[in-house]
């Protein structure tokens, strides 16, 4: 299973529409989910309701919280949406099976009912996971990257606590020099040198989200040692290497 938790306060203003990208992300098997951390007044009305579109559009689960809950709602919302996603595809299998008019877990004799909530929470442990955490580094963002670290610490700490093979990279925008995302922690499924993240970073006014996404999407696809784009160390060693900026991803157009 894959998963995007993007975390954001919304209002994106460069490149293609986060929605859009978003949709394609589920097109591709990954499923997008947002946390917002938003501001008062108008803009933050206008953030969240981006953040809500994003999610409904990648298939995903959308929080709108405080800098102090998003270490607990990051956790929370990576459980669930394993759940949903789990749940969808044994909704399918029993639409395969059943027909479209028997195809719902309530339909089942209690017996029978009961061995398929048993296998879906056996699941829940055992799937392979893979996560990607996209994190708005724009300059309004600023003040909450210390909730971010946090997030990151506690949710690698919740992954491997898991039964299963889990893995997380931690991605950020926009990046230096141009490029749209960097990467600060590649796959790993071990706990991160969290107070390394984020280090040194220029943040920018601009919030390129759509663009964002995709990187995140051929990311997934094309990840460390497939001979797509480079994953990076964390900053600051040896291994960091940057992703160029791609011209046909920021077209992109559904």
């Amino acid at each position: 299973m894959k998963q995007i938790i993007l975390i954001t306060d919304g209002c994106s203003n460069v490149g293609v529409s986060p929605v859009v990208a978003a949709a394609h992300a589920l097109s591709e098997g990954i499923t997008v989910n947002v946390v917002g951390v938003v501001d008062q007044g108008e803009i933050g009305e206008l953030g969240s309701e981006e953040i809500r579109e994003i999610a409904r559009s990648g298939g995903g689960l959308s929080r709108l919280v405080g800098s102090a809950t998003l270490s607990q709602t990051v956790q929370m919302m990576t459980r669930k949406t394993v759940s949903h996603t789990i749940r969808q595809v044994v909704g399918a299998e029993l639409k395969a099976i059943m027909g479209e008019e028997s195809a719902e877990l309530t339909d089942l004799p209690p017996d029978k009912r009961a061995k398929i909530v048993q296998v879906i929470d056996e699941m829940e442990e055992t799937a392979p996971l893979e996560v990607a955490l996209l994190v708005d580094a724009s300059a309004s963002m600023k003040p909450k990257l210390t909730a971010v670290r946090e997030a990151v610490r506690d949710l690698m700490k919740s992954l491997e606590a898991r039964s299963g093979e889990s893995r997380l990279a931690v991605l950020r925008f926009p990046g230096t020099g141009g490029e749209e995302v960097r990467v600060e922690q590649a796959w790993s499924n071990r706990l991160a040198k969290v107070g390394e993240l984020f280090y040194n970073i220029n943040m920018k006014g601009t919030t390129p989200t759509g663009p964002a996404l995709l990187r995140t999407v051929r990311y997934f696809a094309e990840g460390e040692g497939k001979g797509g784009l480079p994953a990076e160390g964390v900053p600051g060693s040896s291994a960091a290497r940057r992703l160029t900026k791609d011209g046909i991803w920021s077209d992109y157009v559904v």
